[in-house]
């Protein structure tokens, strides 16, 4: 099956029970571990971000044109995805959106952005590019860079389709703020924080653990948490000190640290998006 058909049918089919102050979701695929990658496979498989632009418009131009510009003006490597984009609503967006919203930060959408979801009138995919893993930070940047131009032509709302994740308009232009800055101070471990943020999806549900989905498309493993680690938001704490110390001090030492393995066991298949090739980092119960 097509790589982005799997993402948007994983995206769309996705809806589950949630409680209305929770974070959590749970995986797709909440049973058997589907697929394992070895060390020395890993690097065969790369990340790549599939981002969903909503158009107020039953026109692609507006945002397609933006689009075909930012590639030619920096975004290198992206493109715009002719068969799945389209000049008309997709009714199944206002519900696919309702799972991928971020529960975690504060005021992350309002309701005008599920209002703007819901009046849709047409759908953008653009496709990056696979990344190396010492790649990924700056493509990221990059995709940051192509949202803004993307609102500023005219889209009303945004999704990461690679983890499942979307922010309020407000919201993407923080990060893309915050992303600016920190590419101007040429902080690494700043743009990696901020890519985390926009781009990954925490905490979703998985086996009596509470996991990240996405950190791949900063270079970073996801990172499990045992459920009774806390509550959701000390898990997503948990979570993020982790991503945090792998950045900073490396992954070896920060496993030797938290007593944590790392595993290529993934409830994702290798060919999917959400698949991290970098591996999961196991926090002990």
């Amino acid at each position: 099956m097509n790589l982005l058909r799997r993402a948007l049918l994983a995206s769309i089919g996705a809806m589950i029970a949630w409680k209305p102050l929770s974070a959590t979701e749970t995986s797709p695929d909440s049973g058997e571990e589907t697929a394992t990658l070895t060390e020395a496979e890993e690097t065969s498989v790369t990340p790549r971000h599939v981002l969903c632009f909503l158009g107020k418009q039953g026109d692609l131009s507006p945002l397609s044109d933006a689009a075909s510009q930012a590639i030619r003006d920096f975004a290198t490597g992206f493109s715009i995805d002719e068969d799945y984009s389209q000049a008309e609503p997709d009714d199944r967006m206002s519900q696919s959106f309702a799972v991928c919203w971020d529960r975690v930060e504060a005021d992350a959408w309002s309701l005008a952005d599920e209002e703007a979801v819901a009046g849709h009138q047409s759908v953008l995919y653009i496709l990056g590019p696979s990344m190396a893993q010492a790649e990924t930070v700056k493509v990221s940047m990059l995709a940051l860079r192509l949202i803004e131009r993307l609102i500023d032509a005219g889209a009303v709302a945004v999704k990461g389709e690679s983890a499942g994740i979307a922010h309020g308009l407000d919201r993407w232009r923080e990060l893309i703020r915050q992303g600016a800055a920190a590419v101007k101070a040429a902080d690494s471990l700043a743009q990696q924080r901020i890519g985390r943020l926009a781009f990954a999806k925490r905490p979703l549900s998985a086996r009596g653990y509470l996991e990240s989905v996405g950190f791949h498309l900063v270079g970073l493993p996801d990172i499990y948490v045992p459920e009774t680690a806390g509550s959701e938001r000390q898990v997503v704490a948990i979570i993020d000190a982790v991503a945090e110390e792998i950045a900073e001090r490396g992954l070896d030492l920060t496993l030797k640290e938290r007593h944590a393995s790392l595993s290529f066991d993934s409830t994702y298949e290798v060919d999917e998006f959400k698949f991290n090739p970098y591996g999961i980092v196991r926090l002990p119960e």
